[in-house]
């Protein structure tokens, strides 16, 4: 009897012991449980051009409303789950595409999806001023959104907003050194451009029915002026200007960037006329097409350097 009694009391502390250990376990788990659900929850203060807007410490789900944020956050090493991409994939330019992989059309960047957005339960949306400043509210409702200056930016300005960017993002030191590195390939690319050069060019884009000139202050312009080559067009006016084939002739570019949207567009026309063969870019044969995504969409670290390579390769190769 004194060995049942005995037995049945150690078994007891047993019995007890083992509770206490699960009690002390289920603390411990509750508490880094709360610890991991406090440190999602930080947030940081992002200034942007209407507000200012608390965003999650690191998102993971964003949606990025124009291509020059994208650039900017494959150039970061992020992954996009939603992208306005004018419903057509093919804009996505090659080295971009690469970077980001599979991603969530939310139609285009002048009317993006609200619904699609939404579906996609993002922490975080980048929305341009020019195109999305009158659905910011709606946009809000849905994340947290910070609105940038993409369709108007110069070359300048995007490289403020990629610095914003990383800073939104979670990764400010490593955006920071990005952006050194990018600095010293776009030095490293000005070195191809010859002191004595004093050509002017002219960026512009091209379609069916007509021509619009990118001035020194737009994107293109200021990004080809950063390495010496000057602008034709140097009047201040808007940066992005519809001109007439007597306008080129005024402006007299010796070298004409085209940026060509359709199989066929004005130059088509304008080839047909006698005005045309006395721009001096014609007559030395310095027309280059080149891609419209790259270098009138994307307005990014990644699409300067494709820009500025193929430029001085068009400008100087062999």
């Amino acid at each position: 009897m004194h060995k049942k009694i005995t037995f049945l009391f150690i078994l007891l502390i047993a019995i007890i012991g083992l509770a206490g250990c699960g009690t002390v376990g289920d603390e411990k788990e509750k508490a880094t449980g709360d610890e991991q659900e406090s440190t999602s929850s930080e947030t940081i203060t992002v200034e942007h051009e209407l507000d200012e807007t608390e965003v999650p410490k690191n998102p993971k789900k964003i949606v990025a409303l124009e291509f020059s944020y994208v650039d900017a956050l494959a150039a970061l090493g992020i992954s996009p789950v939603g992208i306005a991409d004018d419903n057509d994939p093919s804009r996505i330019i090659k080295p971009i595409q690469e970077k980001i992989g599979d991603y969530t059309s939310v139609g285009t960047r002048k009317q993006p999806s609200l619904e699609i957005i939404s579906s996609l339960k993002p922490d975080l949306i980048i929305a341009d001023l020019q195109r999305h400043k009158d659905i910011y509210e709606q946009l809000s409702d849905i994340a947290p959104t910070i609105v940038l200056n993409s369709l108007a930016a110069d070359y300048d300005q995007i490289l403020a907003d990629f610095e914003k960017i990383s800073v939104a993002v979670g990764k400010e030191e490593e955006g920071k050194e990005i952006l050194t590195q990018h600095k010293q390939r776009i030095e490293e690319i000005k070195t191809q451009v010859p002191e004595n050069e004093d050509r002017i060019v002219l960026p512009g884009v091209v379609t069916p029915d007509g021509f619009f000139a990118h001035n020194m202050d737009s994107y293109t312009g200021s990004l080809l002026e950063s390495i010496g080559l000057k602008n034709a067009i140097q009047d201040g006016s808007d940066r992005y200007n519809k001109i007439n084939l007597e306008q080129v002739v005024e402006f007299n570019p010796d070298v004409l960037f085209l940026m060509q949207a359709g199989d066929k567009t004005i130059i088509d026309e304008w080839a047909k006329s006698p005005l045309w063969k006395d721009v001096s870019a014609v007559k030395n044969d310095n027309l280059y097409t080149v891609d419209r995504n790259t270098w009138s969409r994307f307005r990014g670290l990644i699409s300067s350097e494709a820009i500025l390579e193929e430029a001085v390769s068009q400008l100087y190769g062999d």
